[in-house]
């Protein structure tokens, strides 16, 4: 008989004021507010969830689903009392091709204090620097303005709208396709360095 090994965890990456570290099973009630508020929500590829048991099967593969050729989840947590205050999420990696998505969402409560941009910073870094990554993509609703800002100012480029991408509760949108390459941002990096990548330390096995 051979026991099954545990599963992946990402790594712990810490910031000048946040952590990204694996999810634990005690966020599951933040994971489901967070994904359950309508503004939050609002730009999202599925509705507001109403019940906590809709959860499940995402937060499971958040906490469990994880693997350095697949997707990697990080709960954000705030460095000053370690609430979880969102997540961020590499997905689709193809190591072959080098390509991954890039995704993130914030708790209304923080927004606006440029915890998305750190935490972005910190996964975009391992994900050019550890990983090897030559290439993040990301989908944004156009009128998601704060999104497509953030963005642009991590070094996305806009290179295209997918017009009608997206039926939500009866409501079509369309989506904004941004790319950011390995030499843009090693590039960004030389010409603009930020106290998030001057901070940034990483630790292994530690949440």
């Amino acid at each position: 008989m051979t026991d099954t090994p545990p599963p992946y965890r990402p790594p712990v990456i810490t910031g000048a004021r946040i952590r990204l570290r694996p999810y634990r099973p005690d966020d599951l009630a933040a994971f489901f507010a967070l994904h359950s508020d309508p503004e939050a929500m609002r730009y999202w590829s599925h509705p507001p969830w109403t019940r906590i048991e809709q959860a499940h099967s995402k937060f499971d593969s958040s906490l469990n689903g994880n693997a350095p050729d697949s997707q990697l989840c990080w709960a954000i947590a705030a460095l000053d009392d370690g609430r979880m205050i969102g997540g961020v999420t590499l997905f689709r990696i193809s190591a072959e091709q080098g390509v991954a998505e890039f995704g993130y969402m914030l708790e209304r409560g923080s927004w606006g204090r440029g915890f998305a941009r750190e935490a972005g910073v910190l996964a975009l870094d391992h994900a050019f620097g550890d990983l090897g990554l030559r290439r993040i993509e990301a989908d944004i609703d156009p009128r998601n303005l704060a999104s497509c800002r953030l963005a642009e100012r991590l070094g996305f480029v806009r290179e295209g709208l997918l017009r009608e991408r997206w039926q939500v509760a009866g409501e079509i949108s369309d989506t904004a396709f941004y790319g950011l390459l390995a030499s843009d941002w090693t590039q960004r990096d030389a010409d603009t360095p930020t106290p998030e990548k001057t901070l940034l330390r990483q630790t292994v096995g530690d949440s």
